[in-house]
């Protein structure tokens, strides 16, 4: 179950902790509309279980809620995508180095778990 070594694991703990820190952070940035209060709510819950849920991955009591723990990180990771670069699509907000880190970052989420549950997966 242990997936990643030390440093590896230390370092996803800070990115997807950050991650969501940032992406509270872009929200307060949004304009105040209905149509934008849909969008916010729905990043800050994926967003923060990104980080939450990988948390938890860490406390897996077994190998395959090991697994279970990473397929919802994965899912999270890529919803987060999804309505990150929705915002850029309507251009909600300007289009910034900010929202372009979060895109890539939300992106190399996805792969590093989708990586993790292929290599999980075969063994």
């Amino acid at each position: 179950m242990r997936f990643w070594n030390k440093m590896n694991k230390e370092e996803l703990f800070r990115r997807t902790r950050q991650f969501a820190v940032k992406v509270f952070k872009i929200v307060e940035k949004f304009p105040k509309s209905k149509a934008t209060d849909v969008v916010a709510y729905q990043l800050l819950k994926s967003s923060s279980s990104v980080a939450a849920n990988y948390r938890a991955v860490n406390k897996a009591k077994s190998k395959n809620d090991f697994k279970n723990k990473i397929n919802i990180v994965l899912e999270e990771a890529d919803e987060s995508n999804f309505w990150l670069t929705f915002i850029k699509d309507i251009d909600l907000i300007k289009s910034t180095e900010e929202l372009d880190f979060l895109i890539k970052e939300s992106d190399e989420f996805v792969a590093i778990f989708t990586s993790a549950l292929k290599t999980l997966n075969k063994s």
